[in-house]
């Protein structure tokens, strides 16, 4: 994955204040993940977060994580790639966990100012209880990065010839969407991308259809129609449920229903809606501050863009040409 490259903040509302916070991504040679837990007496006590703290005036970004970390863990680090940076809104301020994979650390952690220590494996890390910054964390350390959305297909071999060629260069997340194709064409190329997507280990869900995503035991992707009008989850725990969103409200509502993350945009302008601007990503971040949840950015990107939108708290991209090959990979 390339490396994030955060961007400087928009100029927060004025009147919220601004705080810069650096967080590590901390790993031991088991692979486990450290947590440091909020002392009492702090503001959101007892939740566990990725330690850090804040930049102070003047300071530049890593070198105030390399002594926040020192300061609380009794370590020495090799501050490393960006991972994401998160904006995050409260009714008095603007956060932007702006959060760090460590490459390489010296000492033994320990909680220097009282807090209490965690090593976490990977997949246990959604089961502490976390300040919302935090949480999309979790999701970009554990789940895919690009989504890709299919298109409609114009012959149903070199369609699945290309779904395999995304497959194959590790593309993990797949949103099966068919407007305008027959039913039985669109079932069967259905029961096919879900045999591809297994034998890949790839996620799939199925845009529109609880029926089908039942029957085949997939995903459901909700259009935003379709998520206003739901006042319950439509899938079991366990069976994946995203929705498209173009505002506060909509995201809100998708968080609400317990939806695994949400598809934003269009951020840029699309071959598809020509003379239509994108939202831009200022706008993108800013619906990223009211919500949780993992969001993707769609809309006008590529793979490429990837760093970008991280830099502006996405889980990752979202694309349909962008991710789309039409012919096998090599």
């Amino acid at each position: 994955m390339p490396a994030v490259q955060p961007l400087p903040p928009d100029p927060p509302t004025p009147s919220l204040r601004a705080i810069h916070v650096m967080a590590g991504v901390i790993t031991d040679a088991r692979g486990r993940v450290l947590l440091a837990r909020r002392s009492a007496g702090r503001e959101l006590a007892g939740l566990w977060e990725f330690p850090g703290g804040k930049v102070e005036p003047g300071e530049a970004p890593e070198a105030a994580l390399a002594r926040e970390l020192g300061e609380e863990l009794g370590i020495e680090v090799d501050v490393g790639d960006a991972l994401m940076v998160v904006p995050h809104q409260t009714p008095s301020r603007l956060l932007r966990l702006d959060v760090r994979r460590i490459r390489a650390w010296r000492g033994k952690p320990r909680g220097c100012e009282g807090q209490g220590l965690a090593w976490v494996q990977p997949d246990k890390l959604h089961r502490y209880d976390m300040p919302a910054p935090d949480r999309p964390v979790v999701a970009a350390l554990l789940q895919p990065d690009h989504c890709l959305v299919t298109p409609v297909p114009e012959d149903d071999a070199a369609w699945l010839a290309a779904l395999e060629a995304a497959l194959a260069r590790r593309v993990q997340r797949v949103q099966f969407r068919m407007p305008g194709v027959a039913p039985e064409r669109q079932h069967r190329l259905l029961a096919q991308a879900v045999a591809r997507c297994r034998s890949f280990g790839a996620q799939l869900l199925v845009n529109g259809s609880p029926e089908l995503a039942q029957e085949h035991g997939i995903g459901l992707h909700l259009p935003s129609a379709m998520l206003r009008g739901l006042q319950a989850r439509p899938l079991p725990a366990g069976q994946l449920l995203s929705a498209s969103c173009h505002d506060a409200a909509e995201l809100a509502q998708a968080e609400a229903l317990g939806c695994d993350f949400a598809i934003v945009g269009p951020v840029l302008a699309t071959p598809s809606h020509p003379g239509q601007p994108g939202i831009g990503w200022a706008k993108f971040e800013a619906l990223r501050q009211t919500v949780s949840l993992p969001i993707y950015a769609i809309g006008g990107l590529a793979a490429d863009d990837l760093a970008i939108a991280r830099g502006h708290g996405a889980q990752g991209i979202a694309a349909i040409r962008g991710l789309w090959s039409t012919s096998p990979a090599g």
